[in-house]
């Protein structure tokens, strides 16, 4: 009989942007044998403002069809729309949260918390966003007592676009930005390949190296009291820490 994952330990519901294909490839590799996750697509294609605030539109409904699957945990996964505004990320845990009476986070959530564990205030961000996105995340971070102190940005506004870039041309990108004298580097975005590089990058400059992936499947685990002790994704998955 061939065995089967069936999410023994954890059944992680995710809502994440229609045209994101990068996601869920990158979150199971890097998830543990037991943690099944279960994906619910919101429309997201573009990045203009009406686009990104347009994925909240059936935020209710979406998590409801994930409550449905009797997961443990919900997590809203897009960057861009989750550091739209400092307290944005609050109002998506709420109204996911009053719908299904389910825990919830969202990447902007794990962001924080993974740069607040690695004791990083001076960052350097680099995101593939439009302008008017990138600036906001530089507000939004800087909002939560960061200081981005180098960015760096490449103008792209689909999430298709974005994920058509290959993970050495981001590291690539990435060694003509990165700043070794902050205390971390954030490269944003669920959508775009750079969990392959992490540790590539960590050990070029060292410096830790966050993503949005990587960042959520770490908070994912360590929330929930899953073992951390996972190779290959930076340093960041070495570090437990708590819960405040």
């Amino acid at each position: 009989m061939t065995d089967v994952d069936y999410g023994s330990r954890l059944r992680v519901g995710i809502l994440m942007p229609s045209g994101n294909p990068i996601a869920e490839p990158e979150i199971r590799a890097m998830l543990p044998a037991g943690i099944s996750p279960l994906v619910t697509r919101l429309a997201l294609r573009g990045s203009s403002k009406p686009e990104l605030l347009g994925m909240l539109d059936q935020l209710e409904p979406a998590s409801s069809l994930l409550a449905d699957a009797g997961v443990d945990v919900i997590v809203f996964h897009c960057t861009a729309v989750s550091t739209f505004a400092p307290d944005l990320a609050a109002g998506i845990r709420q109204r996911v949260e009053a719908t299904t009476n389910i825990k919830c986070f969202t990447t902007a959530d794990a962001v924080i918390k993974a740069l607040q564990q690695l004791r990083a205030k001076r960052i350097t961000l680099l995101t593939p966003y439009i302008s008017a996105v990138h600036e906001r995340e530089i507000s939004f971070l800087e909002a939560k007592g960061f200081v981005v102190e180098t960015n760096a940005y490449l103008g792209i506004n689909t999430n298709t676009q974005m994920a058509r870039i290959v993970p050495n041309a981001i590291a690539d990108w990435a060694d003509d930005n990165i700043n070794p004298r902050t205390d971390a580097c954030f490269i944003s975005c669920t959508a775009i390949r750079s969990a392959p590089i992490i540790s590539r990058l960590e050990q070029r400059w060292g410096i830790p190296v966050v993503t949005s992936n990587q960042s959520m499947v770490w908070q994912l685990m360590r929330s929930n009291g899953i073992d951390l002790n996972l190779g290959g994704f930076g340093r960041l998955f070495s570090i437990a820490g708590t819960d405040e």
